[in-house]
């Protein structure tokens, strides 16, 4: 096989998960040198650090000939994010690409949730993608060599997930961070995209509804359409040479599909002639302009 990432430089935050472990494994394939980070928590990020799973991953890409070492620590810290960052730089004098693949799930319907769910839920994935993306950017900034981020987002982010109001919002927030660093940085070089994965992995155990006795679906996924290694290969792509060729975009990955979202584009538009819109020419106009056809809405919300 062809090693689209060699001498490349990779950091993956939840690089020991369900889809940051395949992630990891796969730019070590194809021929890059991976930090493997990731807390080893549980899905809610309540059990405090544990190496075994981030030793394991490693272990797995070395002894298949890759180099990897491992990282442990909550990447939504400012200081672990930029210890990262250094690492790579001192170990290898170069950084090619941050993939950040981790997160946490703390399920409430909104009014229930507590305060701590909400920030819990918006400082990991949020925070934890602006942090690394932070100190990535100020190297690249000052080397002018380029650079790849890509964050793994969720559907929930895409089109929201009723009993998940901070996971949403937080994985709304990572498309406009995306969308901001692929106009900020792109005169150096670095492009940044976004991930949508769909496949059975400790978080998707979480949704099993009825079916909580007997085997977890994660647990029977391989070689399945539900396999996590089949979100693996379009990170692979958008982090290689070739990826160079998109920035700012969306992709979805499932199964053994990959998808291209559209943007959001403006759909209808009405426009007043005076500066402050007349509020009863609002309501007079809107049936034959903006509402001229029906508005559309998802099922969950009809």
């Amino acid at each position: 096989m062809t090693q689209h990432l060699a001498g490349k430089t990779a950091i993956v935050t939840g690089g020991a998960g369900g889809i940051g472990s395949w992630v990891s494994k796969l730019y070590a394939e194809n021929g890059a040198r991976v930090i493997v980070a990731d807390t080893g928590a549980d899905v809610e990020g309540r059990t405090g650090l544990d190496p075994s799973r981030v030793n394991s991953v490693v272990e797995e890409i070395t002894a298949a000939g890759g180099e990897a070492i491992g990282m442990v620590g909550d990447v939504s810290e400012m200081e672990v994010a930029e210890g990262l960052v250094r690492t790579a730089l001192d170990r290898w004098g170069k950084l090619d690409i941050l993939c950040c693949a981790h997160g946490i799930l703390r399920e409430r319907m909104i009014f229930n949730m507590t305060e701590e769910e909400w920030d819990g839920s918006v400082k990991s994935h949020l925070k934890g993608c602006f942090a690394p993306t932070k100190f990535a950017a100020i190297h690249w900034r000052q080397q002018r060599q380029g650079g790849r981020i890509i964050y793994f987002t969720s559907d929930a982010g895409i089109s929201g997930s009723s009993g998940q109001p901070n996971y949403s919002a937080a994985h709304a927030g990572k498309l406009g961070l995306m969308r901001s660093n692929a106009r900020g940085l792109s005169r150096y070089g670095v492009t940044c995209n976004c991930i949508a994965p769909g496949a059975s992995t400790r978080m998707t155990d979480r949704g099993r509804g009825l079916q909580q006795e007997g085997p977890a679906p994660s647990e029977s996924a391989e070689g399945t359409a539900r396999d996590p290694k089949n979100v693996a290969p379009i990170a692979v792509w958008l982090a290689s040479d070739a990826g160079g060729a998109v920035n700012g975009r969306t992709f979805g990955a499932r199964g053994h599909v990959i998808t291209l979202y559209s943007e959001p584009e403006r759909e209808r538009t009405l426009r007043f002639d005076d500066p402050f819109i007349d509020i009863d020419e609002l309501f007079e106009l809107w049936p034959q302009t903006l509402g001229a056809e029906p508005l559309e809405r998802t099922q969950a919300w009809a």
